[in-house]
């Protein structure tokens, strides 16, 4: 069997057997990164572009877009890659980079979804402290947290993962690098380590996730002894988006890395990774723009702009 040492490169699954579906796949998969790469790009030059929309939620909101973008570029690019060549190879250093980028954007875009979930409480249960608790210096500095805090966990896992010897080949049943199908090709016993520091890292989710959930029973028991109506939709309207975007994440998420032994199998486990890496990237955009009549405002200016430019 091959150690780590001897590993050039790991193989990546196909995601299809024949030509004609491999090139299916790639236009497939090409549809979907082009619409993550357009909703996202959208939205974060309307939210820098639009003074209106220089709030901490906006600002925030921008952040979000920018990990989604940086999310779906590290799996993508390469499966379509492979897809278009008929190639399964990806270099071990690609693979150590996908696996850093990976964690990366995934464990900012979480820390920032609890962020956020503060600033909705702080705008909602308290009104008049908003702007002392969201002031422009405290937005960047739990920005330039979340980030942080993703390259920090990112450098421990990818550092843990790639210092395991790798005895059981080097192919990885997944479309892109992803941890748990490598700790797969790990020698016995040599892989607690990193199961040490993924049982550590959910703790840490867990408990964001208590937050937000504790954030959101205040925001509702504030929202609900509001005496306007008006009110009370306008409160609504500015967190639905963001619970309906934390819910899509966390659910497909937990499916992904808690579902039983028994309902494991390649092609559910394909279909349940896309659905955690590829479809919050994808859809967040048209959550946060569906209802949003300030983002369409500055959309439709932005667009209105470049129309008379072209005039």
């Amino acid at each position: 069997m091959p150690n780590s040492s001897s590993i050039s490169e790991f193989l990546l699954l196909a995601l299809a057997d024949t030509r004609q579906l491999q090139l299916l796949h790639f236009w497939l998969l090409l549809g979907i990164y082009l619409a993550a790469l357009l909703g996202n790009g959208l939205i974060s030059t309307a939210v820098a572009c639009d003074h209106r929309l220089h709030t901490p939620m906006y600002f925030f909101l921008l952040n979000l877009a920018l990990l989604d973008l940086g999310c779906i570029s590290t799996t993508l690019p390469k499966a379509m890659a492979n897809a278009l060549w008929h190639t399964r190879a990806i270099s071990y250093t690609g693979c150590a980079a996908q696996v850093f980028f990976f964690v990366f954007f995934i464990s900012a875009e979480y820390s920032l979804l609890t962020i956020m979930s503060y600033d909705r409480y702080a705008a909602i249960c308290k009104p008049l402290h908003y702007g002392t608790l969201l002031g422009s210096r405290a937005c960047a500095t739990m920005a330039a947290a979340a980030w942080g805090t993703g390259v920090l966990n990112s450098l421990l896992h990818t550092a843990s993962t790639f210092s395991l010897p790798l005895c059981q080949g080097n192919a990885v049943d997944q479309f892109f690098c992803e941890i748990p199908q490598i700790l797969k090709l790990s020698c016995s016993d040599a892989y607690l380590r990193e199961i040490w520091l993924l049982g550590v890292s959910a703790s840490l989710v867990s408990a964001c996730f208590v937050f937000i959930v504790v954030s959101y029973v205040q925001i509702f028991r504030a929202v609900l002894r509001m005496p306007s109506e008006q009110g009370r939709h306008k409160a609504f309207s500015t967190c639905l988006p963001h619970l309906a975007v934390v819910s899509l994440f966390v659910s497909t998420a937990t499916f992904a890395n808690l579902k039983p032994p028994s309902l494991s199998s390649p092609s559910l486990d394909l279909v349940v990774t896309v659905l955690y890496t590829v479809v919050p990237p994808v859809m967040n955009p048209i959550i946060y723009s569906m209802r949003n009549h300030e983002i369409k405002q500055a959309l439709r200016k932005l667009f209105g702009h470049i129309l008379l430019r072209h005039q």
